[in-house]
C-alpha cells in the first residue's frame, strides 16, 4: 500500500530537465498527461515522449509552456500537428519494431508513466493494452509510475509487470480512449472486396489504422481459418473472431493465439481481450520484427498510404514536408510478409483527394498518384518494398517490375480523368518512352 500516492504526489516528482515516456495511445497516462501543465510553473526543459496521444493536452497545445515542455512523438495526432506549427513538438523518425531501442541509444527515461490493470492477488497488473515499447521503457527509467484503472483490461502475454517493479501507483477511473467505429464508406468497401478477394483461407493477417482497412475486415466474412500477426488489432478483427473467421488454426507461430503490439478501438473490443488468453500482446520489437513475421506463412500485410508515385514510392505519414502520422510498422510488416512463404503485402488508398487550392480557395480533386511526390515527401515505403498497390480502379503486381512496366502498371490504377496527363509527365521524366 505504500505505493499509492495521489496524482499531486506523482507530479511533484518531475523536475526540469526530465525526460518522460508514456504509453502508445490508449496506453497513455491520461491523468497525468491531463494535470502535467499545473506544475509549468516550477519545471523547465522537460521533454515528453509518446505515440498516438489520445488527447490534446494542455502542456503541448497552449503556448504558455512552450518553456517548461517539449513533446517528441512516434506518431502524429492532429493535436501534435498543431503543436509542431507551434514550435512545440517534433517527430521521431523510426521503424516501430526499432522504435525504443534506438530511443534508449539517445536517452533512457526519469520517468515512465501509463496505465495499467488493478494488481491481482499475486501482485501483478497488465500493461492493458498495449507493449509495443513500454516494457523496455519501463526496464530503463529511473522512477516508474503507472494509473491503475479498474476499465483497463488485463490482458495476456508479454505485458504482465510485478509491482515490486513499479515504484508508484496512482488510482484513477476514467473510460479508456477508444476509436469511434465509423462504416466504411462505398468506396472503402470497392477496395476492401478488392482486397478480399487477395485472401486465401487460412491466411494471417496484419492490418492498419482507417476506413479500407475497417472495410477490408467486414468483406473477410465468407473466408475461414484465418490467423492475426499484427501490429494492432482492431474492433473489425475481434468481429472476425467472434464469427469465427479467425481462429489462428493454421499459422506456424503462436498458432490459435491472435497476436499484436497494441490494442485500440471500441469497448466492446476492450471487453472481448479482457482476460483472454487467446490474444496475446508482445513486445513491439518482436511483433513487429520482419524476420518473426515471417515465421508465419501465408502472411498477409494490408497498410494505407497518403500518395504514392509512378515508380511505387509510398509517403504515408506527410503532406510534403508537413508530418501528417508516422511510419508506423508500415516497412516493418509489407517486409515482413514479403519474407514469408506465399506471402503479400498490399497497399491500398483512394485513387483522388479533395485539396485545397491556395490560388482560389476551392477545393479540387487532384490525384493521389503522382509522377513525382510533393518536395519534402516522407518515403515511408521505398519502392524496393512495394508489392501489391490496390485503389478503387483494380489491384496491380509490382514484384520484380521494372520502372517502365510499374509506371504503366500504377497508371492503370489511377482515376480515369489523370491517366493521359500521368502518362505524358512520366514520358517527360524518361520513364516512358514517347
Amino acid at each position: 500500500m505504500g505505493k499509492y500516492i495521489t496524482i499531486e504526489e506523482a507530479l511533484e516528482l518531475v523536475k526540469s530537465g526530465d525526460y518522460i515516456v508514456t504509453g502508445l495511445g490508449a496506453a497513455e497516462a491520461r491523468q497525468f498527461m491531463t494535470l502535467l501543465h499545473t506544475v509549468a510553473h516550477r519545471v523547465s526543459d522537460v521533454t515528453v515522449t509518446d505515440c498516438l496521444p489520445m488527447g490534446d493536452y494542455e502542456f503541448f497545445r497552449n503556448p504558455a509552456f512552450q518553456k517548461s515542455f517539449f513533446c517528441e512523438s512516434w506518431f502524429f495526432t492532429p493535436a501534435l500537428r498543431k503543436a509542431a506549427e507551434g514550435g512545440r513538438a517534433s517527430f521521431i523518425p523510426n521503424h516501430l519494431h526499432l522504435a525504443a531501442f534506438k530511443r534508449l541509444c539517445w536517452r533512457k527515461p526519469d520517468i515512465y508513466v501509463g496505465v495499467a490493470s488493478l494488481p491481482d492477488r499475486h501482485g501483478y497488473v497488465s500493461l492493458a493494452t498495449s507493449n509495443t515499447y513500454e516494457k523496455k521503457m519501463i526496464e530503463n527509467a529511473s522512477v516508474v509510475i503507472l494509473e491503475v484503472n479498474p476499465n483497463a483490461p488485463r490482458t495476456f502475454g508479454d505485458v504482465q509487470l510485478h509491482i515490486d517493479d513499479v515504484d508508484y501507483l496512482v488510482p484513477v477511473d476514467y473510460p479508456i480512449p477508444e476509436i469511434d467505429d465509423v462504416p466504411p464508406s462505398e468506396k472503402d468497401l470497392v477496395i476492401g472486396r478488392l482486397i478480399a478477394d487477395m485472401i486465401r483461407d487460412g491466411d494471417c493477417i496484419q492490418l492498419g489504422i482507417g476506413g479500407i482497412p475497417n472495410a477490408v475486415a467486414e468483406s473477410l466474412m465468407d473466408k475461414k481459418d484465418l490467423g492475426v500477426h499484427t501490429e494492432m488489432l482492431t474492433t473489425g478483427m475481434m468481429r472476425l473472431a467472434k464469427a469465427g473467421v479467425i481462429n489462428g488454426k493454421r499459422k506456424q507461430l503462436y498458432p490459435g493465439k491472435m497476436v499484436a503490439a497494441f490494442i485500440m478501438g471500441t469497448r466492446e473490443l476492450y471487453d472481448f481481450i479482457d482476460d483472454n488468453p487467446g490474444v496475446m500482446i508482445l513486445d513491439g520489437s518482436h511483433v513487429n520484427d520482419p524476420h518473426v513475421i515471417a515465421q508465419n506463412d501465408n502472411q498477409v500485410s494490408i497498410n494505407t498510404t497518403i500518395e504514392v508515385d509512378i515508380t511505387g514510392q509510398c509517403c504515408s505519414e506527410s503532406i510534403g514536408s508537413r508530418q501528417f502520422s508516422g511510419t508506423g510498422g508500415q516497412a516493418d510488416t509489407a517486409i515482413g510478409a514479403q519474407k514469408s512463404k506465399n506471402g503479400r503485402s498490399i497497399i491500398a488508398l483512394y485513387s483522388t483527394a479533395m485539396v485545397k487550392n491556395p490560388a482560389t480557395g476551392q477545393r479540387e480533386e487532384t490525384s493521389k498518384i503522382v509522377c513525382q511526390l510533393k518536395p519534402g515527401a516522407t518515403v515511408s515505403l521505398s519502392r524496393n518494398d512495394v508489392d501489391w498497390l490496390v485503389t478503387e480502379y483494380g489491384a496491380v503486381s509490382l514484384r520484380g517490375t521494372a520502372l517502365a512496366e510499374r509506371a504503366r502498371k500504377i497508371i492503370s490504377v489511377a482515376h480515369p480523368k489523370f491517366r493521359q496527363q500521368l502518362t505524358q509527365e512520366a514520358v517527360a521524366l524518361g520513364i516512358l518512352a514517347p
